[in-house]
């Protein structure tokens, strides 16, 4: 792609989140959500691709549904309250419906089957654009509202942990693999929304982080699916080594930095004297950690063939950046030492 429509897609895409950010008033949210769409569709659909098309066009029509639903809502608040402001949301009907159409533009369950088939249609680096800043605006706006119906909320959430750890196991596409991840850590990051906005944003940086390095990783071995994964030792032994370890973070294991909001999570649950619920979460986190498991015995112990296609990747120099692979998976692993200052910081 020609560089100056790259970089005028990033800069939109960009311009789109911050708007909906910086807006008070709800149908300036619904631009920026409008140009965060706008902005990403040629970037999908670059790869003249039957599967990059079609996975454009599903992503085109389930953010269009969710874009009209919130337009819908909004104007149904101004017509029964006579508010247009984001922090003022009072009336029900009009929340739930708002909750809703955000619930499908991330991709939370029941509202989920849109995100599997649109990622596994695109490339990794727009996956990975796909799986981590388009969720910041719609997150930004759900925090905003500060949902009232909590019992809509722990059964998004709930759904999405559980959906998220079913669907992933008979996987064997990477990408479908990290989709549902995703949906997983949505359900956690709503679960405890009503209770601690704060934890939910500190479990969406956390999400961040481990999905940017996952992504990174894959990337750089070039590979799209389980199979993929065991040439990997011969294309970089280091950080074949250290995936393993990236894989168990997402999937919450102490001492890694994954380990810190899922922790936070169902010790507020605790408090929030919703012990089933946390036990219910917490058990639907080990479907999450039975695949990552899988890729991670997938990547480590099993041995590709040994012959000249599998072995030349060794003796050829990778052209692609390190650094920031280098940089998140850091942050990936050695974070958790922070939750002591991270507990500081929510109890602001």
């Amino acid at each position: 792609m020609n560089p100056y429509i790259l970089s005028t897609l990033l800069f939109g895409l960009g311009l789109g989140t911050t708007i909906t950010f910086a807006s008070s008033h709800w149908l300036l949210a619904w631009m920026g959500l409008e140009m965060n769409t706008l902005a990403i569709i040629p970037l999908m659909a670059q790869h003249h691709h039957p599967r990059a098309v079609e996975a454009t066009t599903k992503y085109f029509l389930t953010q269009a549904t969710g874009a009209a639903m919130l337009l819908f809502a909004s104007t149904t608040n101004a017509w029964l309250t006579g508010q247009w402001d984001i922090q003022q949301m009072s009336h029900p009907l009009p929340i739930t419906l708002i909750t809703l159409a955000l619930a499908l533009k991330v991709g939370l369950a029941p509202l989920h089957s849109w995100l599997p088939e649109v990622l596994q249609g695109l490339d990794l680096t727009t996956g990975l654009i796909l799986s981590t800043w388009q969720k910041l605006a719609p997150f930004a706006l759900l925090i905003q509202i500060q949902p009232t119906n909590s019992t809509l909320l722990i059964a998004l959430g709930l759904a999405s942990t559980l959906v998220g750890g079913w669907g992933g196991l008979n996987q064997t596409q990477l990408r479908k693999i990290l989709a549902y991840s995703s949906i997983a850590h949505l359900g956690w990051m709503v679960l405890v929304m009503q209770f601690s906005p704060s934890l939910t944003i500190l479990t969406l940086l956390t999400y961040l982080i481990m999905t940017f390095s996952t992504f990174l990783v894959f990337k750089l071995n070039n590979s799209t699916n389980i199979n993929a994964l065991a040439t990997s030792w011969a294309k970089a032994p280091a950080l074949t080594s250290l995936t393993p370890l990236v894989l168990l973070s997402l999937g919450g294991l102490p001492p890694l930095t994954g380990f810190m909001p899922k922790w936070l999570i169902l010790q507020e649950l605790t408090k929030q004297d919703l012990a089933t619920t946390a036990t219910l979460a917490a058990l639907t986190a080990l479907l999450s950690l039975y695949f990552y498991l899988r890729l991670s015995y997938a990547m480590t112990l099993t041995m590709s063939p040994n012959n000249t296609a599998g072995t030349t990747p060794w003796r050829l120099p990778s052209l692609q950046t390190t650094m920031p692979l280098a940089i998140s998976t850091t942050a990936t692993l050695l974070l958790l030492p922070l939750t002591p200052a991270a507990v500081a910081l929510l109890a602001l």
